[in-house]
This record gives structure tokens, C-alpha cells and sequence, in this order.
């Protein structure tokens, strides 16, 4: 659905939040790009979030590259990164005041068990709600759940326009803490959100989907909610998200202004008159044109953009 995009609040406080599952590749850096562009062009701040929470799927040395890079495309934040292996604490006390309300279940279902019996949906099997009146004989708890109401959630995207969804029928009761442990990323993302005072999520549009989740435990945790703005994926030839393709090289940071301006022009914005370099910088240089000139809404409003594998 489409509608006219809002406008960004006073205080503006934005983030961009890699898992460190390998290098930044392109994908990521259009993500940056757009999120780093709106909160300078707000004169705003710009946090660093590394989300490692699942660490079974961290790339050693993944973190410090992917910072590193940020550094060398040009990228300064405002406050020191936060990593999500840091706040499990904060998470579990999340996790408590949602179940003393009577808002979460103990859930003993498999995956296959959810293949077998749930709908299809877009993300994958639709919890068909087995355990939410209590574990059928034979099942021992594995993760914790959330109960979801029936009422859609709604929202206006910045970029995407106005959204709406039903976690019911979309998705289903969904997890907040995973059968090894690990706190599920939509409840983490809601905590870190709200502790870090984030006002603008300007993310990539694969996202766009869990939004409605954040936004109802955001309303369950009594939480503010940011405004929130997806920008197209980057996709391949094929149509593939850019981590699971081919074309996910690397981006390099011995060369970043290539892929500065390639990423630029992606987000619909205007050609930048570079001119001569700041202090020898052409980075510089991108960036003090880009927070004068970023318009949102020149971005296209659209789930995808299929860039090949240049």
C-alpha cells in the first residue's frame, strides 16, 4: 500500500545495525548510505548497532571488518558501537515484564512439527497456535512465544507509505526466545531501539514485514516507536537478496567512492556536483554534498532493486 510519507521528528537519532555475518557487501551499504544521508541531513545522530546476537552464525573478524569499512567509506558515529552480546540481560528483563502480563507461553513445538500443521506464509510456515492453551501431552517447552491479538497492526512508511498487517493470520504467535536460548531479534531490536533512543529506523525493505511485530511489542513493552523508512533490497539478476548471492562481493574500502555515488543514484537521489575534494578527500567531499541534498522521497517506493552482479 502507498500513502504520503511523514515527516521525521525533532531530535532525530538513527542507526544502522550490520550482523556480522560476513563482509559489508553492497546490499548493506545502500542501507548505510540511506540511513547515515537522513540523519546528516537532519542534523541528526548516527549510531552503530553490531546485531550478533546469534553468534552459532558470526564470522570471526566479521565485526571489526565491517566497521572498519564504515570508516574507510566515510561513515562517522556518534556514540560507541553497541553489540548486542552485551545486553541478554536487558532482553530477559523484557522478556519477564511481557510474561508477567500474561503475554507469553512456553512453546514445544519442532520446526517440522510447524511445517506440517501451519499454513503457508511469506516467511515461512504460519504457527498454527498448537501450545498457546498449554504444551499437548508429549511436549516438553523448547522456546517462549508471544501471544498476538487480532487486531491488525498499522503504520506509515516513509519511503513504502501506509502498511498494514494481521501477526495472526501473517505469522502467528512468534518467537521471542529460541529453543538454544538465544533471544529472538524482534525482541531484541525493540529493547535496543528504545535504550538507545532511536527516532528514525531507516532500513532495507526485507524488514518491512517484521515491522508490525516490532511495533506490537513496542505497544506490549510500552516502548516508543520509531518512525520507520525501507529502502528497496538490492537484489541480483536472479532476483536474490545480495547476502545469499553471487553477486555479494565485497564492497571495497581502498575504492569507496564508486560504489558511494553507485549507491547514491540507486536511492533515486540527484547526481552530486563533487568538485574539488575537501582537504584531499573525495569522501568528505560525497558526504558534505549528500546531507544538503538527501530528499527521502526520491527513493523508490518499491520492495526491490535489481542491480546484477557488477
Amino acid at each position: 500500500m502507498s500513502g504520503p510519507a511523514t515527516a521525521p521528528r525533532a531530535g532525530y537519532r538513527g542507526r544502522f545495525a550490520p550482523s556480522p555475518t560476513g563482509p559489508l557487501h553492497f546490499g548493506s551499504l545502500l542501507a548505510a548510505v540511506a540511513s547515515y544521508a537522513d540523519a546528516r541531513a537532519q542534523a541528526g545522530a548516527w549510531l552503530v548497532r553490531l546485531e550478533d546476537l546469534d553468534r552459532p552464525r558470526e564470522v570471526p573478524g566479521a565485526a571489526d571488518d565491517i566497521l572498519r569499512t564504515l570508516q574507510a567509506f566515510g561513515f562517522v558515529w556518534d556514540e560507541p558501537v553497541l553489540f548486542q552480546r552485551d545486553r541478554s540481560d536487558a532482553y530477559q528483563t523484557a522478556l519477564d515484564r511481557l510474561a508477567a502480563r500474561g503475554l507469553t507461553y512456553p512453546c514445544g513445538c519442532s520446526r517440522a512439527e510447524i511445517a506440517r500443521l501451519g499454513l503457508p506464509g511469506r516467511e515461512g510456515p504460519i504457527y498454527p497456535g498448537t501450545c498457546r492453551a498449554g504444551l499437548p501431552p508429549g511436549h516438553r517447552p523448547r522456546t517462549v512465544r508471544l501471544r498476538v491479538p487480532a487486531q491488525p497492526i498499522a503504520f506509515v512508511d516513509r519511503i513504502q507509505g501506509a502498511q498494514a498487517q494481521s501477526i495472526a493470520t501473517a505469522v502467528g504467535d512468534f518467537v521471542l526466545q529460541r529453543a538454544d536460548g538465544i533471544h529472538a531479534y524482534q525482541l531484541a531490536v525493540v529493547v535496543d531501539d528504545a535504550w538507545q533512543g532511536i527516532t528514525q529506523a531507516v532500513r532495507g525493505a526485507d524488514l518491512l514485514l517484521s515491522t508490525p511485530r516490532q511495533i506490537l511489542l513496542q505497544q506490549s513493552l510500552g516502548l516508543s516507536q520509531p518512525d520507520y523508512a525501507h529502502v528497496p533490497l538490492a537484489v541480483d539478476d536472479g532476483g536474490r537478496k545480495l547476502s545469499k548471492s553471487l553477486a555479494a562481493a565485497p564492497v571495497d574500502p581502498s575504492d569507496p567512492l564508486p560504489a558511494l555515488r553507485r549507491a547514491w543514484e540507486l536511492l533515486g537521489q540527484e547526481t552530486l556536483p563533487l568538485g574539488r575534494a575537501i582537504h584531499g578527500c573525495p569522501i568528505a567531499r560525497f558526504w558534505s554534498q549528500a546531507s544538503v541534498r538527501w530528499r527521502i522521497e526520491r527513493v523508490p517506493a518499491r520492495p526491490t532493486i535489481r542491480i546484477g552482479s557488477h
